[in-house]
């Protein structure tokens, strides 16, 4: 069977042509990591002479006016070197927001606020000798505040007269921006005859939907260091995301010129979102520019869960309409965000949760419905998969609900109304960054082979047979999913690569490992475009002075936006290669035809069986003919965004009398187009599902009244563990993305979308009771169970 380029479609033959792509090598970086030798951020930090510790004084209410700070007990604490409050630094409105430029979040942020908006929002830093005299210090602030009335709920925010979290001049915003109603921005998008089409449905369904705060919880915190180099340029070592933003951002807060800050990214112990925020570097930045000595700040776990950033909280209404025959007519979805304090990405992580989610299923008219609102809660912002599994919680919950009340099998309804190759997004344009987007046609989509093969994995045929076993009940629930690959017409990325006179290459990239291994996936892309084994592949990434420019690592955009970028300067090095080996036959008196050279195997090879290694080339482009260094680079921007897709499938066993639920098994089956590194590929989908299992199951921010956070340690936020985990089957259903870099397209968002639904409808098929608020606790489980068996008991 040949392979259909265009659509993606073929036989698995033709994956065997890869040499170092689709192939699990050894990570480039796994020597330097078994031996702990990796450098992460504040690994470093016990190097630094004359090294000033920071600690940040954190608000304690929710939402009050500062009237006075008084820093002169502190300032005489020994050890004390400065102290920072919004009385001596410059006012100066930015975004948190580690996206590009112009970015669609609203500049609301200050490096001190006049008025704090949560419990653990900025008042004051302390710079000093040592930690233990920082905090003895932060602990001496005294701070007088008017105490006002705070808005916890985002239905309130928006009623006439609530507290206003925003209300300064300064503050600017994006489209439907209103910080007089607590608004941060609205959408209405329409495709087709709404209204018409649910007057023309056989059936309609409308149910609301609720989804909670979720911290990131990256084992490595926040950390910055920051010092002055030798030209007394500020250098700023961060664990961040996005380096590139982070440089601009700054520039803009301390009112330097770009290119006196430099920005390294060292090694990074997982950022899933929290990262792609500029949070903590301007702080030491601002004490490095006034003590001129190096500075270093550090979040502690319970710093990370109360001021870093969440998943934002939602209230969906979800709104069906559809055929008897199973044929979907109208979808219409509306959601209430909850930002928290500031509004950073509250605009494109809600345009994701429709972006996302509606166009998976096609219909004749489609609604979308967005609102997002300030409160005095924590901070929502980026965390992996943005805005998805919040929106496919509610639709795939919502598709179980229309496939039951049609009396039609989950899976069949489902495989009946996807989308498939060749198909239009039709939201594509409506829903971009900020911005009209370009429209998208799917070119590769394996998404019924994905649930074919995850049916046959999970033991669907069972579903509905269980016996009962005492107060024990067993249920199977999927979930159906696509996302995305980076932000067309936005995502840009760059690669340099050269030609060492042994036949190896350094290839610079800006792309950002952030642990997910993209230094090797970028590595194995360069080694099978230039025909070398990864072993001659040098990387080095995320330097802004070095590295040339890539957008950070979000929005599943790195093998993708990244890898092209490299692929395409890897192709320009070819090209170089044949060029030098065709003057060197020439020189030499043997001639042959320019285009029928080939590159395998570290060399040129001419159709007679003459071959230059690569080794060869260099020393004589170097210094005998012609003499030059074979060099190139390229930049990468899609107007495409090839969604993966995949079919997610939980079994589950549920208790009656305690309301605990087991996971016995989960099966996820995704089309990632061509895995560049499977066993990577087959990581990132078992750590994305298991986030999202606690976000299922146990996890959600618990608050006292006066709105402070009281779940603020890993002994009280439950998350899921290694122990927690059920045998878990990956299943890669391989397609060809012909805009990727040998047909790759992402995987590590798309697993999040997955556990919320799946095990939310396992549950249901057990127990005949429907859940449509997460997390799905024990307590929530007995009391529903009571609710539905007692009447029953005592009408007997």
């Amino acid at each position: 069977m040949s392979q259909d380029w265009d659509t993606g479609r073929g036989s698995m033959g033709e994956y065997d042509r890869f040499r170092v792509v689709n192939r699990s090598r050894r990570r480039v970086d796994a020597l330097k990591l078994a031996l702990g030798k990796g450098t992460y951020t504040d690994d470093i930090a016990h190097t630094i002479d004359g090294l000033l510790h920071l600690k940040v004084l954190w608000s304690p209410h929710a939402h009050a006016r500062i009237v006075s700070i008084d820093t002169s007990e502190a300032e005489r604490v020994p050890g004390v070197v400065l102290i920072l409050h919004h009385g001596n630094v410059p006012r100066v409105p930015y975004t948190t927001a580690g996206q590009g430029h112009p970015e669609p979040s609203p500049y609301d942020a200050y490096v001190f606020p006049r008025k704090v908006r949560y419990v653990g929002d900025r008042v004051a830093c302390v710079a000093a000798e040592s930690e233990l005299a920082a905090a003895r210090a932060v602990a001496k602030i005294k701070v007088e505040y008017e105490v006002l009335e705070p808005v916890f709920d985002p239905r309130r925010a928006l009623e006439p007269g609530a507290p206003l979290v925003h209300d300064e001049e300064e503050a600017t915003g994006i489209c439907g921006y209103d910080k007089s109603r607590n608004l941060v921005c609205e959408m209405k998008v329409e495709h087709g005859d709404v209204d018409d089409a649910f007057a023309r449905a056989d059936v309609v369904l409308e149910r609301e939907y609720e989804v909670p705060y979720q911290a990131q919880c990256p084992l490595e915190p926040h950390c910055a260091l920051t010092w002055f180099d030798e030209d007394r340029r500020l250098v700023v070592r961060v664990a961040t995301q996005v380096p590139f933003h982070s440089r601009r951002i700054l520039a803009r807060i301390l009112g330097l010129p770009l290119h006196r800050i430099r920005v390294i990214k060292p090694r990074i112990g997982g950022g899933f979102g929290s990262k792609q925020e500029i949070l903590l570097e301007d702080l030491p930045a601002l004490v490095t520019l006034r003590t001129g000595r190096p500075a270093r700040l550090f979040y502690t776990r319970q710093e990370e869960l109360r001021s870093a950033r969440t998943r934002h909280p939602q209230l969906l209404r979800w709104k069906t309409g559809a055929n008897r025959d199973g044929t979907l007519v109208a979808q219409e979805l509306e959601v209430l965000a909850n930002t928290g304090a500031y509004g950073a990405h509250a605009l494109t992580v809600q345009s994701c949760t429709a972006g996302k989610t509606l166009p998976l299923y096609v219909a004749e008219a489609y609604r979308f419905l967005m609102k997002t609102v300030y409160t005095n809660l924590p901070i929502a912002g980026a965390f992996r998969g943005y805005g998805g599994p919040q929106g496919f919680f509610a639709m795939e919950c919502h598709m179980d609900e229309v496939a039951s009340l049609l009396g039609m099998d989950p899976a069949e309804f489902r495989s009946k109304n996807l989308i498939g190759p060749g198909s239009e997004n039709p939201l594509a344009k409506a829903l971009g960054e900020g911005k009209e987007g370009p429209p998208q046609r799917i070119r590769s989509c394996e998404i019924q082979q994905c649930i074919a093969r995850g049916k046959e994995a999970i033991g669907w045929e069972r579903r509905g047979t269980f016996p009962q076993r005492g107060p024990l009940r067993r249920g199977i629930g999927m979930a159906a999913l696509m996302h995305g690959s980076g932000i067309p017409g936005v995502d840009m990325a760059s690669a340099s690569i050269k030609l060492n006179d042994d036949g190896s290459f350094n290839l610079l990239v800006g792309a950002t490992d952030i642990g997910t291994g993209s230094d090797t996936i970028l590595s194995q892309i360069a080694a099978e475009a230039l025909g070398v084994p990864l072993e001659k592949i040098v990387i080095y990434s995320s330097d802004t002075d070095i590295t040339p420019f890539d957008k950070g690592a979000y929005a599943s955009s790195t093998t993708y936006i990244s890898g092209m970028s490299v692929k395409k300067a890897c192709d320009k090095v070819v090209e170089q290669l044949k060029d030098a080996a065709w003057e060197m036959w020439q020189h030499a008196g043997d001639p042959c035809e320019r285009s029928s050279l080939r590159h395998e195997d570290e060399h040129v090879r001419r159709p007679d069986g003459k071959a230059l290694s690569y080794a060869e080339i260099c020393l004589s482009t170097f210094y005998e003919h012609d003499q030059h260094q074979i060099m190139d680079h390229a930049s990468h921007m899609s107007f495409e965004c090839p969604p993966p897709f995949a079919a997610h499938f939980a079994e589950v066993e549920v208790d009656t009398e305690t309301g605990g639920v087991k996971l016995l098994k989960y099966v996820a089956a995704v089309d990632c187009g061509v895995p560049i590194h499977p066993e990577n590929c087959e990581g990132q989908n078992e750590g994305g599902a298991m986030t999202m299992m606690g976000y299922a199951l146990s996890e959600d921010f618990v608050f006292d009244g006066g709105g402070a956070l009281l779940n603020d340690t890993f002994r009280h936020y439950k998350q899921f563990t290694s122990l927690d985990m059920p045998p878990f089957e990956t299943i890669l259903c391989l397609s060809y993305e012909p805009s990727g870099p040998f047909g790759a397209k992402s995987v590590s968002e798309i697993p999040t979308d997955g556990p919320g639904p799946a095990i939310a409808n396992a549950i249901a098929d057990a127990l005949g009771i429907r859940f449509r608020k997460l997390p799905i606790t024990p307590e929530d489980i007995r009391r529903a169970w009571r609710e539905r068996t007692e009447p029953a008991a005592s009408a007997s």
